[in-house]
Order: structure tokens, then sequence, then C-alpha cells
């Protein structure tokens, strides 16, 4: 990472509790002081907004895998530009619930899609960005997003899809323990908080130039 700040990304299936740690980080960093960029994709940007309804609604019927990746790189590039890189760059904490994992896991593994060629889009897109750390909240898809009742596209994709995402998720994280936290999503909120807090304040206490080497 070129600037001065810090890029951690929750990552999972839905319904796993992404957006209520992704909170708790947020104001427990604020309440240290810290300017804090609380984000998500898809969607946190106004082009981002427009992508997010076209890949998640159902009105837009049948999607292309291979287009719907697309939109969703698309997303991540405006998202990067406008918004994550300048707050990286001013030292802030960029807290983004999904980044490029998520497309991996579901528009790779979960489409079936070829897993090295989605990766090269959604390193070009987000210019090889990588999170300092990517905290991973795992769950059985059949007791995250099986409980969801009103799906959207992607949530609505079929068991089979959820099940392949999810190892994908962990295949990701094994193979890069250094920059992970996998934590079981079931795990009482306050223990994971503290668990993701104790790792973010060894990322703050590590001297200048070695985050995410």
């Amino acid at each position: 990472m070129d600037g001065e700040g810090i890029f951690v990304v929750f990552e999972g299936g839905d319904g796993v509790g992404k957006s209520t740690q992704a909170r708790l980080l947020a104001d427990w960093l604020t309440a240290q002081g810290r300017e804090v960029v609380l984000t998500y994709e898809p969607g946190d940007t106004a082009i981002g907004a427009v992508l997010r309804d076209l890949v998640l609604s159902h009105s837009w019927g049948d999607v292309s895998p291979r287009a719907e990746a697309l939109m969703y790189a698309a997303d991540k590039a405006q998202h990067l530009y406008q918004l994550v890189l300048p707050a990286l760059h001013r030292g802030a904490v960029v807290i983004s619930d999904r980044y490029v994992d998520s497309m991996l896991a579901y528009q790779g593994a979960g489409r079936v899609l070829e897993p090295e060629r989605v990766e090269q889009i959604a390193r070009w897109a987000t210019e090889d960005l990588l999170p300092d750390l990517t905290v991973l909240l795992d769950l059985d898809p059949a007791k995250g997003v099986g409980g969801i009742t009103d799906k959207d596209r992607v949530e609505g994709a079929g068991a089979e899809f959820h099940v392949r995402a999810r190892r994908f998720f962990l295949d990701l994280a094994a193979a890069d323990a250094e920059h992970y936290l996998v934590v079981p999503a079931r795990t009482g909120i306050e223990e994971i908080a503290a668990q993701v807090r104790a790792r973010i304040a060894s990322l703050l206490s590590a001297p200048a130039g070695t985050v995410n080497p």
C-alpha cells in the first residue's frame, strides 16, 4: 500500500454478520480518535449503486456470469478510485464490507468461471491493492444465507453455489494466514469484536512501512 492508512476488509457468506462487525470496529477506532471510512461493495458510490442494482435485482432477468463478474469489477474500480484510495492516502483506516475475495469466491468459484481469469480482472480493477487484514467470518451457508427470506439474485443462486464460495473463502485464507483472521461467525458478537480489535491493535502499532508487505 502506497499511503499511510490501513485497509481492513470483512469477508464471508451472506448472513454471517459482516456489517455488524465492521460497524463495531469503526466505532472502536473512532473512539480512539482515528479517521475511519466505513464502506461496502458493491454500491457505495453513485456509479456503484447502479451496478449493484444490475447485479442483484431480479428485475433484470437472467444475467451472464461473465457480465456479472465484469460489473462487479467495474464497481470495485470506481470504489477504489473515488473512495478507498483517497482515504488511505490521507491516513484513514478504511473498513470495507466485501472486496476482491467476494468476487473470487462468488463469481469465480460460485459461478464456476476460471478463478485465475476472474482474479486477473479483479486485481487489475483494484490496482493490485491488497487489504492489510481480511477478517473472514465463516459459517455453513445453510445457517447463513439459508436463513434469508427475501433473497437477491446472488443470495438465491442455490446451495451448491454458496458451498463452493465458502470453500474458496477458506482456501484464500489458508494460503495467506498472515493477512487473514478466520473466526466462526456464530461466536459471540463481542468475542468476535475483541479478536478483531486485537489484530487491528497489532497493525496500528507496527512500525511505518511494515504493514502489508
